[in-house]
């Protein structure tokens, strides 16, 4: 099975914990792991979407591990190498890729504005956008989410079966994520 390690651009952690990672080396082996406090937390494929930031690395465990849903914990870990397909574009474009995706569940007037932002958030990622025009299709996106957060709070103070609903739909969500992020690690986007 492969790991990965979130990192931020200078190999650091990101997530918690203040630690430098080393490029090939193991780093100091850990006693007593322990989940969100000791040990070196990775993810699995799936764990990805969770944690995402400047920096993906492929890393490579051994010793003592504890699965959880959304990482492992080992006590032993050294980062093998960066995933170089993972970078500022990729990310902006997987974004769009997320939020495209999930147009669907938007508001029917709520569309054309996000629509909108999707398409120039791609320009921009591409170097065809000014920072300006993200900042407006941003904005107008924006007001489009609040709206739509208020109507679903009060539809959701009128119906708690959305629930399992939504619980369902997530898990879709996160599969097809996963899919198309590794389509961006693998550098086939």
């Amino acid at each position: 099975m492969k790991y990965y390690k979130i990192l931020n651009k200078n190999r650091e952690s990101c997530h918690g914990g203040e630690c430098k990672w080393a490029y090939r080396k193991w780093m100091p082996h850990i006693d007593n792991i322990e989940a969100c406090r000791r040990g070196y937390h990775v993810c699995r494929e799936q764990d990805l979407v969770y944690w995402l930031n400047e920096a993906i690395w492929e890393v490579e465990i051994k010793g003592e591990t504890i699965e959880l849903d959304d990482k492992v914990v080992a006590s032993d870990a050294r980062l093998v190498r960066k995933i170089k397909a993972w970078n500022e574009k990729a990310a902006r474009l997987f974004a769009c890729d997320c939020a495209e995706h999930v147009l669907k569940y938007a508001r029917k007037q709520d569309r054309a504005t996000l629509e909108n932002t999707i398409a120039v958030a791609r320009r921009f990622a591409n170097g065809k956008a000014t920072k300006d025009e993200l900042a407006d299709a941003w904005d107008a996106a924006w007001d489009a989410a609040w709206a739509a957060a208020l109507d679903d709070a009060r539809a959701a103070a009128l119906d708690d079966a959305r629930a399992a609903a939504r619980a369902a739909a997530w898990a879709a969500e996160r599969k097809w994520q996963t899919d198309r992020l590794m389509v961006y690690l693998r550098g086939e986007a």
